[in-house]
């Protein structure tokens, strides 16, 4: 689409300038970004499969979930641990959105995150994720190097 008369090449000169105007105006923050980025990538080299193994390998093979460990807690201490669950399963989930860009386990780390929170339907969103060809190949072959046996799933 040509805009005030301009041809396409002086819009793809404009773009060009804008971008490289971009770069050298914000070096620290892309700097930054990139450093994250790297950060991010090796931290989840490391927890997600350490996460993937701990993970019992029944954990999906009932229709419903068993009732959690933090059922035993005093009230206000289950609150607590429910908030702070939730709020590392949002912020893990957040950085799987950005792993989806950056490089990182992106889809893996979601999944993580969906473990963690709580909300209606979960547990069948989480079944339903887990069974996906690709994912369920790549979390056995994680428990498998962990010397764990495959996830195993019971009848829907």
């Amino acid at each position: 689409m040509v805009a005030r008369g301009l041809k396409p090449q002086a819009d793809c000169t404009l773009l060009f300038s804008f971008i490289q105007s971009f770069i050298q105006d914000n070096d620290a923050l892309l700097f930054g970004l990139g450093v994250f980025s790297l950060m991010c990538f090796f931290v989840t080299l490391a927890i997600i499969p350490w996460l993937v193994v701990k993970l019992p390998h029944d954990y999906f093979a009932g229709r419903k979930r068993n009732a959690p460990v933090s059922g035993k807690l005093p009230f206000g201490m289950r609150i607590v641990v429910l908030v702070l669950k939730n709020c590392l399963g949002l912020v893990i989930i957040m950085l799987g959105i950005i792993m989806l860009i950056i490089p990182g386990q992106g889809v893996l780390t979601m999944v993580i995150g969906l473990i963690l929170i709580d909300f209606p339907g979960k547990y069948r969103l989480e079944r339903s994720l887990m069974q996906r060809k690709h994912v369920l190949k790549t979390v056995n072959w994680l428990r498998a190097r962990g010397q764990k046996p495959p996830l195993k799933f019971g009848n829907s």
